[in-house]
C-alpha cells in the first residue's frame, strides 16, 4: 500500500519538474532579446518568475530524491506474508527435536 502511494507520487512529482523545466527560459534566451526578438520574454514577465520557478523546482527536487531513496529502501526490504494469520503461520513451522536418537541397546555379557 505504501509502496503504491509512493510510487504515484513519484510520478506526479516528476511531471511536475519535467513542466517547471520546459516553463523556465533558458540561459541564451537573453542574446535573442538583443537582436530585436521581443518575444523572447515569457509569461511571467522577463524575470518575474525565474525566482518562483527555480524555487519551485529546487523543492519538486528534493522531494524527488527523499521519494526516491524511499522507494529503493522499500523495495529491499523482505517482504511479510500477510495473508496468513498468526496461528497460520506458526502452523507451518517444523519443530526439529534436539535429542539425539538412543544408540543400540547393550545387552549384559557381550
Amino acid at each position: 500500500m505504501l509502496l503504491t502511494a509512493l510510487t504515484i507520487l513519484q510520478v506526479f512529482v516528476s511531471l511536475a519538474i519535467i513542466a517547471l523545466v520546459l516553463l523556465q527560459r533558458g540561459r541564451g534566451a537573453d542574446a535573442g532579446a538583443g537582436f530585436g526578438a521581443g518575444a523572447s520574454g515569457s509569461v511571467f514577465g522577463a524575470r518575474g518568475a525565474t525566482t518562483g520557478l527555480s524555487r519551485a523546482t529546487a523543492v519538486f527536487a528534493a522531494i524527488f530524491m527523499i521519494n526516491s531513496l524511499a522507494l529503493a529502501w522499500l523495495g529491499t526490504r523482505p517482504t511479510v506474508d500477510t495473508s496468513k494469520g498468526l496461528l497460520e503461520q506458526g502452523a507451518t513451522t517444523e519443530v526439529i527435536p534436539s535429542v539425539p536418537a538412543p544408540a543400540a541397546p547393550v545387552t549384559p555379557g557381550q
